[in-house]
């Protein structure tokens, strides 16, 4: 059964939250816990970041272009969350900033997600209709089984992270 677009936005979304309660939910000594959460979420959202600007946006900018602003500012939230998560895939969890910097991640997505959910989906839908989001969420599903699931660092960032994180 084909499934639209936003569904798929939105049950990767749900994944997603429930990996950053958990990790909210974890105590000071549960380090390995931590860790592991935090591996799943850069996993998770390099591979959601990836359909989304490879099929979804370019997408939606091409035939929605009264939404081109929209796709604008999520390119960029993209951008800060694929920083932090490039930083995060570098760094040590005994890091002193790990867990400060994985709770930034945590807000800057959140806030992202409930921007989609709340108001730019709903403008997506009415504007595409359903046939269109079953081809767009088609089109999602072939790029997910190619997408990264870890970030990857051109040189300039990882010397950037490097200085960061040191």
């Amino acid at each position: 059964m084909p499934t639209d677009a936003i569904v798929l936005l939105k049950q990767d979304h749900k994944e997603i939250r429930k990996l950053f309660r958990s990790f909210e939910a974890a105590g000071e000594g549960a380090r390995k816990e931590k860790e592991r959460l935090v591996k799943k979420m850069i996993e998770l959202l390099t591979i959601h970041t990836y359909i989304e600007n490879e099929v979804m946006y370019p997408r939606v900018r091409e035939l929605l272009p009264d939404l081109e602003d929209d796709v604008l500012e999520s390119y960029e939230e993209h951008h800060v969350a694929d920083v932090l998560v490039s930083e995060l895939y570098a760094m040590k969890p005994s890091h002193e900033r790990y867990d400060a910097k994985t709770t930034v991640l945590i807000e800057s997505v959140t806030h992202h997600m409930d921007e989609e959910e709340q108001d730019w989906f709903p403008k997506v839908r009415e504007g595409l209709g359903r046939k269109a989001l079953q081809e767009i969420g088609a089109d999602m599903e072939k790029a997910r089984k190619k997408a990264p699931k870890k970030p990857t660092q051109p040189s300039a960032l990882k010397k950037t992270v490097d200085a960061v994180i040191s």
